[in-house]
């Protein structure tokens, strides 16, 4: 088990607003790769674990997201790893949520690794949460690894075309 420390929010104490460029990144990203097919809301004040809400033009189906970003100047991104926490009291799984893991390149501002999961396959591995009421996520960004997490694992060209595969699977209303 990892220490806490490894909590990036609980290192920096401008994790928020790396946190939150990070979301924007992301929904700039998917709205230019395709081609403003895809549309991105934000939240205002991020109290219920959404952090981006994807809808495809001419549907009504969305997809809520919680973003977990780390920066490529972190140990463990560094070190081809990836370490985040989830709030177990704004947690809610259900078919229109994804956690999504990502680790950002702040030298070039773009997307490096990402994990799309839906919340109820990551609800599937959980166990009780830490002493702090977390979930603790762990993947490796190595090519080769074999972790839980690989099927999952996308490279950032591929993160637009799989919230849209997501956006597709979802029944409008």
């Amino acid at each position: 088990m990892e220490p806490e420390e490894d909590d990036y929010t609980a290192k920096s104490a401008d994790a928020s607003r790396m946190g939150k460029a990070a979301e924007h990144l992301i929904a700039a990203f998917c709205i230019l790769a395709t081609r403003g097919v895809l549309n991105v809301s934000t939240s205002l004040v991020d109290d219920e674990g959404v952090d981006l809400v994807f809808h495809r033009r001419g549907s009504t189906a969305t997809l809520a997201v919680q973003v977990k970003a780390r920066m490529s100047d972190s140990k463990r991104v560094q070190s081809e790893g990836f370490v985040a926490f989830v709030r177990s009291q704004t947690f809610a799984p259900r078919p229109n949520l994804d956690m999504l893991f990502v680790a950002i390149d702040v030298v070039h501002g773009a997307v490096m690794k990402a994990w799309l999961i839906p919340s109820r396959d990551y609800e599937a591995t959980l166990g009780a949460p830490n002493s702090r009421g977390r979930y603790r996520f762990s993947a490796s960004m190595k090519d080769d690894s074999k972790d839980r997490w690989r099927g999952y694992r996308l490279e950032a060209h591929e993160l637009p075309q799989a919230v849209l595969r997501r956006l597709d699977g979802l029944v409008e209303g």
